[in-house]
């Protein structure tokens, strides 16, 4: 999940900070930007928010990282 890593970078948050907002450890976290654990779909849902971004580009199925609308 190399985009998961960069948009925390970018955004300016440690893995810490990230797990902290998703109420998750920041081992279990280091896991997800890592591909060894799966990152449920609340979570990934809660990621878009906070990088202001698509599910569909957290996990690459588009390029495209400004958000589709919200309904």
């Amino acid at each position: 999940m190399e985009r998961l890593k960069m948009l925390r970078i970018n955004s300016g948050f440690t893995q810490a900070a990230i797990a902290e907002k998703l109420h998750v450890r920041q081992n279990t976290y280091s896991q997800y930007e890592n591909g060894v654990r799966d990152i449920p779909i609340e979570l990934l849902k809660e990621l878009a928010v906070i990088y202001e971004t698509s599910i569909d580009y957290i996990v690459g199925l588009t390029d495209e990282e400004t958000p589709y609308p919200r309904i």
